[in-house]
């Protein structure tokens, strides 16, 4: 895929050529048992019925008191979903199951080391663990609805159980994914205003165990040191009735869950009447202004809309076993791990560690072993998996009716791998384009109802309309074969309500540029730019290609360029940095870092492994810079702004950069090309 830029700026006219892949049809005996077959449903939902083709989504669940108006943009862009309606969310994913599905597993916890036992809970044991969990919160920690708690946990049953757990009490969320630092966890807290952190004491991660209480100390350390004091550390254990971490308890604030949950042993919590409208978690994804960015989701509008998407864009029926090898402390975890797949009363699977340990196999091992129908993967992990045993699926008795691929754009030969040999062209594949912001999918086939094309999304799901818009905010047509803005012209119940505790930056990052006039308060002047760049075929399905701004997405993670320039510019050496991604056979995409030392300092291949290191210990050993590049000077527009873009064409080795003339510094382009292609040899 070649991309030429027409515009001065990323994402303005960008021509793109590719050859258009052939469909693949679904199975019939998949569209026999999915749940969405009915073909009016996109006539239900086009635009013209918006917003009230909503309702279908949140008459899904279970509410304590009807909503009173279905849409409310009295305030745009804070939209509000089902306002006057009272619901609970662990009340939908738990006890709304009990009567049909008491002794159905719920939940399955498989440990990495494979001479382990895998746990299962059932939906009764679940909701009884959640119920002790919640009581525990509530009485010894003193948690009530509205308040914070910050969650730093690998990936084991204890964190969907503590995160339902808030949500039965109202208390919101702050999941923060496990393998960030303490410093990162503590930025996120400190954001959040958390009371406390509950944590675990360490986890197996690709054959190593990780002592993950020491993140816990150096979080609170930090806390304090800026002014928030967490007021208790919670430990869950790995190895319930041991504590395996070398990192010794603080007495008075840290407190092993495991040791205090028999005094609630078979208390039940009603679960709190919350409104749809208020917050049930904050998620913090990388910005490109270096402060990670609060996104705040709702509870009614957010989880009618995972449980949407679960029932007709994954196709979870009770009977199916459903194994997504995301991790919980990204988007993809809460929606498609944890609130959709239970809200649904489906089985669902936590899977420890790595897809590739100890080989290959691992995933088909498991399911094979647990019978799963649904399989829910990133495309890093399948290159992953394929250059490590691009046969191994073909080894194990597994049978998928559905695949999923989320994080990034799928290439098609990737696509055709996992369709001919993962899912022994007997899968329907669905390739999803969302973001943290949005909650939920915004653009996939319809599985039983429309066709698969390696390399494209897809078109919208029902009742989203996304539309490409170039730079002056005009339609780009389909079939043009120019690329420019992804965008939504209408509001969707999944889609964040704000950023947390700053509105403002809010409405500039994903509002205002397309909006023709700040006081309108109709919602079709408030399209939502994605920050995405893609392209929509005659067919009307879109192709993604990536990010506008300065965020990179690598392995499936999307980082802030500014929170790993941030975290380089924190080693003395260093003047300037930027961060760009280059191109991977597995991860597709790696860290490019170039930096400028202040004078004085000589490169050195100990200076760029510090660099590296610092930034691993700072954000997380994901943004670990696969180079370093040591140079004269960055080039720069005459204002000053990095050209990231010339950075990247360097990186990806295009011979051809563009005009650099109008740079105020064009002489270093062709230094900085020289250099890297010595290092890169």
């Amino acid at each position: 895929m070649a991309i030429r830029e027409k515009g001065a700026e990323p994402g303005s006219h960008i021509g793109v050529h590719w050859k258009e892949e052939d469909y693949y049809e679904p199975r019939p005996s998949f569209t026999a048992q999915a749940n969405l077959t009915d073909e009016s449903v996109f006539e239900r939902f086009s635009l013209e019925n918006f917003p009230h083709y909503f309702e279908e989504y949140a008459r899904l669940l279970d509410w304590f008191k009807h909503w009173e108006k279905t849409f409310d943009d009295s305030n745009p862009p804070f939209w509000r979903w089902f306002v006057g309606g009272e619901l609970n969310v662990s009340y939908n994913c738990l006890d709304r199951h009990l009567k049909d599905r008491r002794s159905q597993t719920a939940l399955y916890f498989v440990p990495e080391p494979e001479d382990e036992p895998i746990v299962k809970y059932t939906y009764y044991e679940l909701w009884r663990r959640v119920n002790e969990v919640a009581a525990l919160l509530r009485d010894f920690a003193g948690l009530k609805k509205g308040d914070r708690v910050t969650i730093h946990m690998p990936m084991m049953a204890e964190l969907p159980i503590t995160m339902l757990a808030c949500t039965r009490l109202g208390v919101i969320h702050n999941v923060v994914f496990g393998g960030f630092t303490g410093k990162a966890a503590a930025d996120r807290s400190m954001d959040a205003g958390s009371r406390l952190l509950i944590t675990a004491d360490g986890y197996y991660r690709n054959g190593k165990w990780l002592d993950h209480k020491a993140k816990a100390d150096e979080t609170v350390k930090i806390c304090e040191e800026h002014g928030l004091h967490l007021e208790k550390v919670l430990i869950w254990q790995r190895y319930p009735g041991k504590y395996s971490s070398d990192t010794p308890l603080v007495e008075g604030r840290d407190y092993i869950i495991n040791d205090l949950l028999p005094r609630y042993r078979h208390q039940v919590v009603e679960p709190v009447r919350v409104k749809s409208e208020e917050p049930m978690f904050l998620m913090y994804t990388s910005g490109s202004t270096g402060k990670p960015k609060g996104v705040q989701h709702s509870t009614g509008g957010y989880l009618s809309y995972v449980t949407a998407m679960a029932k007709y864009y994954l196709d979870i029926h009770p009977e199916d076993v459903y194994f997504c090898m995301a991790d919980i402390g990204w988007i993809t975890g809460h929606s498609f791990i944890v609130y959709g797949p239970l809200s649904v009363g489906g089985t669902t699977i936590v899977y420890e560690g790595v897809p590739t340990y100890p080989d290959a196999g691992r995933p088909w091992r498991i399911a094979e072993e647990l019978g799963v129908t649904i399989f829910h993967t990133s495309p890093t992990a399948l290159r992953s998996l394929r250059k490590a045993g691009p046969e191994e699926p073909l080894k194990y008795q597994h049978q998928f009716k559905l695949m999923v691929t989320v994080g990034e754009p799928i290439e098609p030969d990737v696509w055709r791998w996992y369709y001919h040999v993962v899912g022994k062209e007997k899968a329907v594949i669905v390739d999803t384009w969302w973001q943290t912001e949005t909650g939920g999918f915004l653009i996939v086939q319809a599985p039983a109802l429309q066709k698969m094309k390696p390399g494209s999304a897809g078109p919208g799901v029902m009742g989203i309309h996304p539309v490409i818009l170039d730079e002056e905010g005009n339609e780009i047509p389909p079939g043009s074969g120019k690329a420019g803005y992804l965008c939504i012209r209408n509001p969707w119940p999944g889609a964040m309500q704000t950023l947390w505790g700053d509105p403002d930056r809010y409405v500039r990052g994903y509002y205002a540029k397309f909006n023709k006039n700040p006081q309108s308060k109709d919602w079709r002047d408030w399209p939502y730019m994605s920050g995405d760049s893609a392209m929509q075929a005659e067919d009307g399905y879109f192709r993604i290609l990536g990010r506008i701004d300065d965020v990179i997405t690598v392995s499936g993670h999307r980082l802030g360029t500014k929170e790993i320039e941030n975290a380089a510019l924190t080693v003395p050496q260093v003047a300037e940095a930027a961060i760009v991604a280059a191109p991977d056979e597995i991860k597709g995409s790696v860290p490019h870092l170039y930096v400028v030392l202040h004078p004085g300092y000589e490169p050195t291949p100990e200076l760029a492994q510090l660099i590296r290191e610092t930034v691993a210990r700072e954000i997380s050993p994901i943004a670990r810079p696969d180079k370093v590049f040591m140079v004269p000077d960055l080039p720069k527009t005459r204002s000053g702004k990095i050209m990231r873009r010339i950075l990247a064409a360097i990186s990806r080795g295009d011979k051809d950069l563009g005009d650099v003339t109008t740079l105020a510094n064009p002489e270093v382009v062709g230094e900085i090309q020289a250099h890297v292609q010595k290092s890169l040899r």
